[in-house]
């Protein structure tokens, strides 16, 4: 008879349980709000990661085909055409042809390369700025979200002493919930912003590797346009390179003979390998 007694009570007996949809239950909407705002923002952030992932990886590839194709062209009007349309590489070549034509219709006396420079810089800052489009809401994610997530933390912990306040003692059950919601905004908004950090600095790094790319192929066009298709840069391909250095390897080595006198009379020969 006892132990269904016993049995009973234990039954009877109120079951706390603890866990994430708990603790935000009992945050109510505030603790809601700040989790959207935080999954949002770490949706934001992937979506740009990838994003810009992606066009970085298209303009590096297409850099291939300049070096390979657009120079091996006999003008700058026809490497254009061998460019993928709506490109960096086919903007800054259609910018710089458009300036050249522009400039023969000025009244006015100016440089040819102060003007054709200034364009083309110019068509290097739209696609700089075009390519840095978003990382700018990385950095404020970056910097942002562990302080979201401890403002989570200070209303979780400041409900948690209200509970105490009201109960008048600092049970498990009254403080477990509010603390547990504080703990697991702090760990969220870490987790937001970490990636962010490394999105931002690693796509700024690919950026600058793409503008120096730009810089050059930039240089190299205004000088052939200056020197009407004179001055082209070196192509090397992966096949061409390999076959230089076969070339090398294989190539056989000379040999030169000197002869000096000594002081008794007699000579010495050195052989020199080159």
């Amino acid at each position: 008879m006892i132990t269904n007694i016993l049995a009973a009570g234990a039954e009877a007996a109120p079951q706390n349980s603890f866990g994430f949809m708990e603790a935000m239950n009992q945050g109510g909407l505030i603790a809601w709000s700040i989790f959207g705002l935080l999954v949002i923002m770490s949706v934001g952030s992937f979506y740009i990661l990838f994003t810009k992932l992606f066009e970085q990886r298209k303009v590096m590839s297409q850099y291939k085909d300049v070096r390979t194709s657009f120079w091996k062209a006999n003008s700058i009007r026809d490497g254009r055409t061998k460019l993928e349309k709506n490109s960096a590489w086919r903007q800054i070549v259609d910018d710089a042809i458009v300036a050249e034509e522009q400039h023969s219709k000025m009244t006015d006396k100016m440089e040819a390369h102060d003007w054709m420079h200034g364009s083309i810089a110019r068509s290097e800052d739209t696609i700089n700025a075009k390519l840095a489009g978003g990382l700018p809401f990385l950095a404020t994610v970056g910097a942002t979200a562990p302080f979201v997530g401890l403002l989570g933390t200070v209303i979780g912990i400041y409900r948690a002493l209200i509970n105490i306040g009201i109960a008048g003692s600092a049970s498990i059950d009254k403080v477990a919930g509010p603390v547990g919601e504080a703990l697991i905004m702090t760990a969220i908004g870490l987790l937001v912003a970490v990636p962010a950090v490394f999105a931002y600095n690693w796509l700024q790094s690919r950026n600058r590797r793409i503008a120096e790319m730009l810089n050059a192929f930039s240089t190299d066009l205004l000088a052939n346009i200056n020197s009407n298709g004179a001055v082209k840069p070196a192509v090397m391909t992966s096949t061409s390179t390999q076959a230089a250095g076969k070339a090398a390897r294989t190539t056989p080595q000379t040999t030169k003979t000197a002869t000096t006198g000594t002081a008794t009379g007699g000579t010495t020969t050195t052989t020199v390998k080159k």
